[in-house]
């Protein structure tokens, strides 16, 4: 096996404390600006959703990128935020005012101001969980939002 592999209990840890892949941030997470924060966890979100649409039963290439877009867009993001507020802890909710004042040099193409910088707060909070080893709780906060999001829309998405 290459010494890249995650195959020692030492290169195991770091792959659950930082992420799923051997390359542990190179700062807690606390450390990390929020605009890459969001830079991984706008990632590791399109998975989840790459995941979750796998688990439908239409899986037609058109099918898919129809509902990923109406699940991964800025307005479904910012929607998403707002649904799970209640359900952050203090900490979190640190994370996410972070995210949302943090200046990303870009402009947003298909959504306001407002709802691009809480997309961004959204992805900074799920890049946070990630980047710090909280897995358990970033699929909780997805899964509440995407189950939120499927109710509110009648989107292709729905069996």
């Amino acid at each position: 096996m290459s010494e890249g592999h995650p195959n020692t209990p030492k290169q195991q840890e770091q792959v659950t404390e930082g992420g799923w892949f051997p390359y542990p941030p190179s700062r807690p997470a606390r450390l990390i600006p929020p605009i890459a924060l969001a830079y991984i966890g706008d990632a590791v979100y399109e998975v989840a959703v790459r995941q979750y649409l796998l688990s439908k039963a239409n899986m037609r290439p058109n099918h898919l990128h129809r509902s990923a877009t109406g699940l991964v867009s800025a307005k479904a993001q910012s929607r998403i935020l707002t649904t799970i507020e209640d359900e952050l802890t203090e900490e979190e909710r640190d994370i996410v005012r972070q995210g949302r004042n943090a200046k990303s040099g870009s402009v947003p193409k298909n959504a306001d101001v407002l709802e691009y910088r809480h997309a961004t707060a959204f992805e900074c909070l799920i890049g946070y969980l990630y980047s710090s080893g909280h897995h358990d709780r970033m699929i909780e906060l997805i899964g509440l939002g995407i189950e939120h999001a499927e109710q509110q829309s009648p989107s292709p998405t729905k069996k």
